[in-house]
């Protein structure tokens, strides 16, 4: 039978079917109520529901399960060792980018990026600690937050391939501020992770990998479905 991960976010639902530890479908949508026929008339074997942002319980019920269900908590046994400080304020899309890093590169040292409405960033150790990380704006909400809370700066909502290290007009010199900084700020972090942690490997998740993918200095695993992949190993790990 096939097992269902859930990974509710702040801006939408993605989620991921497997069968044995093979992700066998994957998807995504905007609120609970489009929840998508293949996962409502499906019964799967377990699951594993994570939220960010709504209540969990909701998704859950959603479901038909003949085993277990899983809601994601600071409770939860994890295959890592947890040494965050508050795990009950880790976000559960955080610990799973960790444990999927950690399941996908065993032995290494890994720094995620999810790259989303927020950039997060987690650092795990070669023996699976994971150490916690750290949050910062993600490129749209820095685009949004220039239009907000200023006069006449203009909104800018898409992100170009390409953008100039020095602005000659407004919606440039933005583009520059933005991208270029956001960029120079993940390779800084790169570099004083690799400084700490020599042998370290690099990966990339989230709506905005493939910008960062193009902009990063050095060796990139880009692996959309990491958190997917985390949620399935944490579920896999308690039942």
């Amino acid at each position: 039978m096939q097992r269902i991960a859930v990974d509710v976010g702040n801006t939408g639902t993605k989620y991921g079917i497997f069968e044995g530890n093979s992700l066998v479908k994957q998807g995504y949508f905007q609120g609970i109520d489009n929840m998508p026929g293949e996962i409502l008339n499906h019964t799967f074997e377990d699951a594993i529901v994570a939220s960010v942002a709504a209540d969990a319980a909701n998704y859950s019920a959603r479901l038909s399960v003949s085993g277990n269900i899983v809601t994601l908590s600071a409770q939860t046994a994890l295959p890592v060792l947890n040494n965050y400080k508050t795990p009950q304020t880790l976000g559960a899309d955080r610990i799973a980018a960790a444990v999927g890093a950690n399941y996908l590169f065993p032995g290494r040292n890994c720094l995620v990026f999810d790259a989303g409405t927020a950039i997060t960033h987690e650092f795990i150790t070669n023996d699976g600690t994971y150490m916690g990380g750290g949050i910062a704006p993600g490129l749209r909400m820095k685009l949004k937050a220039l239009h907000t809370f200023t006069e006449r700066l203009p909104l800018i909502d898409q992100i170009p391939d390409k953008f100039p290290l020095t602005g000659q007009s407004t919606q440039e010199s933005i583009l520059s501020g933005v991208l270029t900084g956001t960029v120079a700020e993940l390779n800084g972090l790169i570099q004083l992770y690799s400084e700490k942690a020599p042998d370290l490997t690099v990966i990339l998740c989230g709506g905005d990998a493939g910008f960062f993918e193009s902009n990063l200095k050095g060796r990139i695993f880009v692996i959309p479905e990491l958190v997917l992949i985390g949620l399935h190993r944490i579920l896999t790990y308690n039942v």
